[in-house]
């Protein structure tokens, strides 16, 4: 097999993804799988190829590419054992919807306009199929999907909202939400005496839903800052951690006063 004929690697993982599902001679822990037990699987090489992009590694993004595209070669033979589709209909599927909401380079008709309104142009196309589709969710918030994390997911629901004109008209309105429902959660602490109860979890996943549609109006991803926060925590207590390693200080003995210290020196790094 050639490395560079991807017709002939693709065939070629095909038939050794029909060889580790063989009822017989195949893999034990292959024949054992089904959709539940590998969609967690499915979710993690995501993350792995995001994570490899992030770290600018291109070797390690081969790597997880491939991973990721045998999740999706192994969903399709699951499907195709049961008589649903094959790995051909997923391909051909995307071929044409991808045909289809790209009119401005298959229909002599269409204007290319900009990336913005390019995007614009791919939820219309999506609204309009959804719409059109009678076994289908027609709502506006369909195909949100539930697995995406909790905190882009709920930018996305503001987004599909906002498209049929349910949304704040400027950011000033959705930051007076944000303070608005930060009272409601320091009442309903109030109300609970401090505890965490029902109430104060609801307030608080209100808070939060507010500040992820406050980022869309500002023009913040959300979830890329909250990930960009969480790297700079990382960053700035392993730094501490260093710094108190080098100090002959345990972690759990040192006053607030040291923390502190060790923080505004953490800080001041790049």
């Amino acid at each position: 097999m050639r490395p560079d004929d991807p017709a002939a690697a693709l065939a070629a993982l095909l038939e050794l993804m029909v060889r580790l599902r063989d009822p017989q001679q195949g893999c034990p822990w292959d024949r054992a799988q089904d959709f539940q037990s590998i969609a967690p699987y499915t979710i993690e090489e995501a993350y792995e190829v995001r994570a490899a992009i992030e770290r600018g590694d291109p070797h390690a993004l081969r790597a997880e590419l491939g991973d990721l595209l045998f999740q999706v070669v192994f969903h399709a033979r699951l499907a195709e054992e049961r008589g649903w589709f094959d790995f051909a209909a997923v391909a051909a599927g995307v071929h044409a919807k991808l045909v289809r909401r790209h009119p401005h380079l298959f229909d002599t008709e269409a204007t290319p306009g900009s990336a913005a309104e390019q995007s614009r142009r791919w939820e219309d196309l999506k609204a309009l199929e959804r719409a059109g589709d009678a076994n289908g969710d027609a709502s506006a918030l369909a195909d949100v999907a539930l697995a995406l994390p909790a905190l882009m997911r709920a930018g996305k629901l503001g987004r599909r909202a906002g498209r049929v004109g349910f949304d704040w008209a400027e950011p000033q309105a959705v930051r007076a939400k944000v303070l608005e429902e930060l009272g409601e959660l320091d009442a309903a602490l109030g109300a609970s005496g401090g505890t965490a109860d029902a109430h104060v979890r609801e307030e608080f996943g209100d808070l939060l839903f507010a500040l992820a549609n406050w980022g869309r109006h500002l023009g913040i991803d959300p979830e890329e800052a909250l990930r960009g926060a969480n790297a700079k925590f990382e960053r700035r207590f392993r730094h501490m951690e260093a710094s108190a390693a080098q100090l002959s200080a345990p972690l759990g003995q040192l006053s607030a006063a040291q923390w502190e210290a060790l923080w505004c020196a953490a800080k001041g790094e790049p």
